[in-house]
This record gives C-alpha cells, sequence and structure tokens, in this order.
C-alpha cells in the first residue's frame, strides 16, 4: 500500500463535470488500496473572478483581507469534490491550509511554508478517509491566513508529500507531462518520459508554467518524486526524479527543452556613475520589496559612466519603477526607461555540461532567422535570451527544430487557453 498525494489545477476542477472526473482518478486510487490526499485548487476562473471582485468594491485591498477572500475559491473545491467522492462511497474529509497546520510567514499574498504539522492528516488518513485539502493556503505564525502566491497549489502539495513521507507527488494539470516546449507555442513539441530535478529547476525558472519553481525546489530539497500528468487522460505523465547515477546514455537528448516566457519586462538605468556600491544601492531596495531581479547586464564603463540593465515580472513593474526612479535621483543616473514588449527564451539540457557549442549553435540560428538578442544568461545547463515579444514563437520555433527535438507530429490533445 502506497500514499499518494494529488494535486488537481483550477483546469482540473473547472466545472461539475470536472469535478466528478478528479473523483473517478481518487477513487480508482483509493480503490487500489492506498492512502490519498488530494489538494485541490480553485475551480477555473474563480480566483481571477475574486480579484475582479475586489477591484469592483475597492482600490485599496488589505492583504490580510485579500488573502482572506481568494482562499474561499479553494474552499468551495475542497467541498464539492468531497460531495463528488461521497457518490462514489469514497469517506472524504475536507481540510483548510490551517486546519492541516500549513505554517507560513507573515507575507500575504506571497507567504513561505515554515512547517507542516499534519497531525490532523495522518490521524484521518489512518482511519481510512481520503483527505482533500485546499491549495494556495496557509496559516501565518501570527496565526492570520495567508496564501502562497502563484503555483501555491503545486507548492502545498509537494509540502504535504514530503511532510507525510508520500511515496509519490502526482501533479494533475492540463497537458500530459512536461513537454520539450509549450505545444501551443511549438506544436510538435515532444513529451519527456523524465526530468531531472535540476533541469526542472531551470525550466520552472526560465518561465515554465508546467510546475512552480518553488514546488520543485521543495520537491529537490525533500527528496519527494513528481509525476506530471493529465487530469484529462489515464496515460502515464513525465516523471520529476534526480539524476541516474550512472552515465547517460548515448541516446540522452542534449538538450530537454526549449522554455518560453513572455511575463518579462526589461528596465535599464541610464548614466549610472561606475563606483562600488552602485549596483547594492539599486538591488537592494528591489529586494527589500520582494521584487524578483533575473537578468542583469551592466555595459562596459565609458568616462566613468555605464548603463544597467534588468528584468522584473511584469507583475512587479509597477513597484520596481517607483524604486528604481527614487535610486536613479539618488545616485545621480541620467534617467530609467523600461520595455514590456519582450520575451525570454531558453535552452535547458543535462547534456549542455559536456557538449561544446550549444550556445554558439542558439545564436547562429537566431541570427540566420533575423532575430536580434538584447540580453544573455547562462547557467551551466541553461542558456537564456532576451529578444523582442513578436519574434518570440517563430524563434522558439526555430531552435526546436535546430536541435531536434521535433516529435513529427502535432499535439493532439486538448490546449488550453493561454494564461
Amino acid at each position: 500500500m502506497a500514499l499518494i498525494v494529488q494535486k488537481y489545477g483550477g483546469t482540473s476542477v473547472a466545472d461539475p463535470e470536472r469535478i466528478r472526473a478528479v473523483a473517478d482518478h481518487v477513487a480508482y486510487t483509493a480503490g487500489r488500496g492506498d492512502e490519498v490526499a488530494v489538494v485541490v485548487s480553485a475551480m477555473g476562473k474563480s480566483t481571477d473572478n475574486l480579484i475582479k471582485l475586489a477591484n469592483d468594491v475597492s482600490s485599496t485591498h488589505p492583504g490580510r483581507e485579500l488573502d482572506m477572500l481568494l482562499t474561499t475559491g479553494e474552499r468551495v473545491t475542497m467541498s464539492l469534490l468531497c460531495m463528488a467522492l461521497a457518490d462514489r462511497g469514497i469517506d472524504a474529509m475536507s481540510f483548510t491550509g490551517s486546519q492541516v497546520g500549513i505554517i507560513t510567514d507573515t507575507a500575504h499574498g506571497k507567504a513561505k511554508i515554515i512547517e507542516v504539522k499534519g497531525d490532523r492528516l495522518r490521524e484521518a488518513l489512518a482511519a481510512g478517509r481520503v483527505c482533500v485539502v485546499a491549495g494556495f493556503q496557509g496559516v501565518s505564525v501570527d496565526k492570520e491566513i495567508t496564501t502562497l502566491g502563484r503555483g501555491g497549489s503545486d507548492t502545498t502539495a509537494v509540502a504535504l508529500a514530503a511532510a507525510l513521507g508520500a511515496d509519490a507527488c502526482e501533479i494533475y494539470t492540463d497537458v500530459t507531462g512536461v513537454f520539450t516546449a509549450d505545444p501551443r507555442i511549438v506544436p510538435e513539441a515532444r513529451k519527456l518520459a523524465r526530468v531531472s530535478f535540476d533541469e526542472m529547476l531551470e525550466m520552472a525558472g526560465a518561465g515554465s508554467k508546467v510546475l512552480a519553481l518553488r514546488s520543485v525546489e521543495f520537491a529537490r530539497n525533500h527528496g519527494v518524486p513528481l509525476h506530471v500528468r493529465s487530469s484529462f487522460t489515464w496515460e502515464p505523465g513525465t516523471w520529476v526524479l534526480f539524476n541516474d547515477e550512472e552515465e547517460p546514455s548515448m541516446e540522452d537528448p542534449i538538450i530537454s527543452g526549449v522554455v518560453t516566457d513572455l511575463n518579462d519586462a526589461k528596465v535599464t538605468v541610464l548614466g549610472v556613475p561606475d563606483r562600488p556600491g552602485i549596483s547594492a544601492a539599486l538591488f537592494e531596495p528591489l529586494a527589500d520589496a520582494n521584487v524578483n531581479v533575473d537578468m542583469i547586464v551592466q555595459n562596459t564603463s565609458t568616462e566613468g559612466i555605464t548603463d544597467i540593465s534588468f528584468t522584473v515580472p511584469l507583475a512587479d513593474l509597477g513597484v520596481a519603477e517607483g524604486i528604481v526612479e527614487t535610486v536613479a535621483g539618488s545616485i545621480g543616473a541620467s534617467g530609467v526607461s523600461h520595455d514590456r514588449e519582450i520575451a525570454k527564451l531558453s535552452l535547458v539540457g543535462a547534456g549542455m555540461k559536456t557538449s561544446p557549442g550549444i550556445a554558439a549553435k542558439m545564436f547562429r540560428v537566431l541570427a540566420d532567422e533575423g532575430v536580434n538578442i538584447e540580453m544573455i544568461s547562462t547557467s551551466t545547463i541553461r542558456i537564456s535570451v532576451v529578444i523582442a515579444g513578436a519574434d518570440l514563437e517563430r524563434a522558439a520555433r526555430i531552435l526546436h527544430s535546430a536541435f531536434d527535438l521535433d516529435s513529427g507530429q502535432s499535439y493532439s490533445a486538448p490546449l488550453p487557453e493561454r494564461q
């Protein structure tokens, strides 16, 4: 008998028909004799609708009250799923994040998990019940309801799996696994049977939406095997695991994926004095405001003056601009500009570590296609470039083909709407 944690995203529980289908999945797993804990997201666009409702009511959204509002979406789903399971003869019990003891810090909207107590879950599982937990939420050390930010339900599921010592954490989504590219952009993308934690971390960090970065970090740190699969089919998905100890085979691809991201903006601080402490003065206030800075480029100094460019999430651009404008004035910079119309394009693959020439080939392919590179960032298994957003789809497809990742046929499963 295994202990399985299953997570179902918003598309998987979007309407009553989908919730009944999820109940079938859960009942099938429980029917095998496995212990099952389920984590659910809010139904479909429920969270977006709640945010719109908040905007319609007020322009002021205190973090505490917004979190209280947004957590209701998952509570609706967990209750409905338990009712659907009751129809199937399954003894199920729902829990909020606070009821299962998901303890977080005090950052409303972006809370981080400090501890998972899980005592009530263990008792319910020992009694033979299926446990259905509201994702995306917890309770702070100050006893306030908090939300975990984007991908919070993934993080909830992995954290519960780690706390319970689960045999696997199954992440059910709207595609059948992890692909070599987003099938919406590259129709001939291939599904991968397995991906290493390191590769998945790089993919998530580069903008892949299949798994939230924090959930992959949590899984790697606690040794939780992840199985990414679709709630619309019964076919196996993609396993995210540690690398095999043995050497890769000759058939293992050098590149595992082409990752695309349209959710960043570029900020450039012009005419920055080139002296010690300037970078700290610029980036420390951004860090204090929880603005995640990704790629950074500083031009060569000319007569003691330089330009600094960096990327931030589009959602944080307003906050970042206010901070950067203030800092630019205090350090004597000549101005600040921003560009919302950019995209990040990345190649990820463990084979890069032992295969020279990947970056050169990537740059040549893009050059031949007339795609201009604005910024470059690398790690041992990733190369990322910033290009014009209008060039993204064309560039992704040509790179996917150039590195022999095409499957030879278009992805045929139903594709969700782009978020």
